[in-house]
């Protein structure tokens, strides 16, 4: 008697404690009665009769991601596999449809993904689907978002994750992207250079007309200093034929000095021995003379030589030999 009791007592006390249960945070529970539906039940504890009543099921009210993928072909017959990220959840107020309307949410899900991909990747080239993935992600959520909300979920987002054409196309692709940024390269480097080539051909320029100004200010100045050089020797009695020849030794002199200064040099000047200077004088000096001789005699030739005088007729002798012409 007292077993049979204690039996009881525990076979009381589990049903008493059936009789109560939790439910988590961001879940709900379904309970029915007798195979028939009874409420839905939130988070916390919460209290079913035992036996008559039971939990049917805990649905998930998190987001939740499902991750499609979906092979298919764009408008100019390049096939590609897609990923499709659906984030979804359960309306919390309708956790009855979401329960009893469908059996596998996430099959249902995967049949609208791949009917919207399929029907919008086929209008699209190969370059307008990696441009316009967010617009396919936009038409699959708004699809999805008509069909899902009547079975009691909600669609937080979609997202095309991964665009994956076949390894020929991509390295096709490739090769094209390279092509057009080596040609950018070298019309970089051709501009490169020719603004290179423009601007050294301007700073030769201008290196050559300083030049050019330097020496012909240079000899300006030369003749300016042999002027006065002429004048100065001519004021103390020499000739300019005898300065210009000083000058021509000076100078001749000045240039041995400088090229003596310098211990690398291998000019050689010739002639260049003692008596180089003289002859040179000389040789000067009696070309200047003869060069004077000549010329006297060219201007005392053109004297002489004078243009004969045209021949007037007289007027007394036409009258005289007229008649005989005429006779």
């Amino acid at each position: 008697m007292n077993t049979a009791l204690i039996i009881l007592l525990v076979f009381g006390f589990f049903i008493f404690m059936s009789s109560f249960f939790t439910v988590k945070q961001q879940s709900s529970v379904v309970i029915e009665r007798f195979g028939k539906f009874l409420s839905v039940r939130n988070s916390g504890l919460q209290l079913k009769i035992p036996i008559v009543d039971r939990i049917a099921g805990r649905v998930n009210l998190k987001i939740q991601q499902l991750d499609v993928i979906i092979e298919t072909k764009t408008k100019d017959n390049v096939f590609i596999k897609m990923k499709v990220s659906v984030q979804f959840k359960v309306i919390q107020e309708k956790v009855y449809d979401a329960f009893y309307k469908l059996e596998y949410p996430h099959d249902q899900i995967t049949a609208y993904v791949f009917d919207v991909v399929r029907a919008e990747v086929p209008k699209l080239k190969l370059d307008d689907v990696f441009e316009r993935k967010d617009d396919i992600a936009i038409a699959v959520k708004r699809e999805l978002n008509e069909a899902m909300t009547t079975y009691g979920y909600d669609i937080i987002n979609t997202l095309v994750t991964d665009i994956d054409p076949d390894i020929q196309v991509k390295n096709a692709m490739n090769r094209i992207n390279a092509a057009d940024r080596e040609k950018t390269a070298a019309e970089f480097e051709a501009e490169s250079s020719r603004i290179r080539i423009v601007a050294k051909a301007k700073a030769e320029a201008e290196s050559k007309r300083l030049q050019g100004q330097g020496i012909a200010d240079q000899r300006r100045e030369i003749a300016r200093g042999l002027v006065e050089s002429v004048e100065v020797l001519n004021n103390v009695g020499i000739n300019s034929q005898e300065a210009s020849a000083l000058i021509v030794v000076t100078q001749h002199y000045d240039t041995l000095q400088a090229i003596g200064a310098d211990a690398n040099s291998n000019l050689i000047l010739l002639p260049n021995s003692p008596q180089a200077g003289s002859d040179m004088l000389n040789n000067m000096v009696a070309s200047f003379t003869a060069s004077n001789q000549v010329g006297e005699m060219m201007k005392k030739n053109n004297k002489k030589v004078e243009k004969p005088k045209p021949i007037q007729p007289q007027s007394g002798y036409e009258d005289d030999i007229q008649p005989d012409v005429q006779q």
